[in-house]
């Protein structure tokens, strides 16, 4: 399988655009670029969606290379993959076909894990948290989230998550619009 180091590469040479065509369409910089495509540099998710949109492929076209028709996921069939420099693990727990809207996601978050970056884009976001405790920060506000908890918020709002315990937290994401679809 092809890493996505290799897949961008491939991606822009299959578009004929240049590194410095690729560095004006995202905002990276050439030589960032240059070492994203020989695997020399860490790749954050808000710098992968800048290349996704270029390309206009979605982030999980990085990670898988088969592509299924299908609106049921066994456990077995899921294949987890991470984002560089997150220790968090997703599943696509959804299925995938033509015009869905909606991406659900288990995601497992490390002990002591969090995003550094806080986001906001168009879209919703609901949280369903299975086990273990993660702090929620949504807006201006904090919310400590438990088994059980859920919260549902509009993407527009700034937000971001930590695990700042010593267990693993397992929770669904239900997400709109689609950022990790085929």
């Amino acid at each position: 399988m092809e890493s996505v180091y290799e897949r961008i590469r491939s991606l822009r040479i299959n578009m004929n655009m240049t590194l410095k065509e690729l560095s004006e369409k995202t905002g990276l910089s050439i030589s960032f670029l240059s070492q994203v495509e020989r695997g020399n540099s860490s790749l954050a998710i808000t710098s992968l969606q800048k290349i996704a949109n270029v390309f206009n492929v979605s982030m999980s076209s990085f990670f898988e290379t088969t592509v299924t028709s299908s609106f049921y996921t066994p456990v077995a069939e899921r294949k987890p993959f991470q984002i560089e420099r997150s220790n968090s693990v997703f599943s696509r727990l959804g299925g995938n076909f033509a015009g869905k809207v909606l991406e659900p996601i288990h995601i497992v978050l490390s002990p002591q894990q969090g995003q550094d970056i806080v986001f906001n884009h168009p879209g919703e976001e609901f949280y369903y948290i299975l086990k273990g405790t993660v702090q929620m920060m949504v807006g201006d506000k904090e919310y400590e989230m438990s088994e059980g908890d859920t919260i549902h918020f509009p993407s527009t709002l700034n937000h971001t998550w930590h695990n700042r315990t010593d267990e693993p937290v397992h929770m669904i994401a239900v997400l709109t619009p689609v950022i990790f679809h085929e």
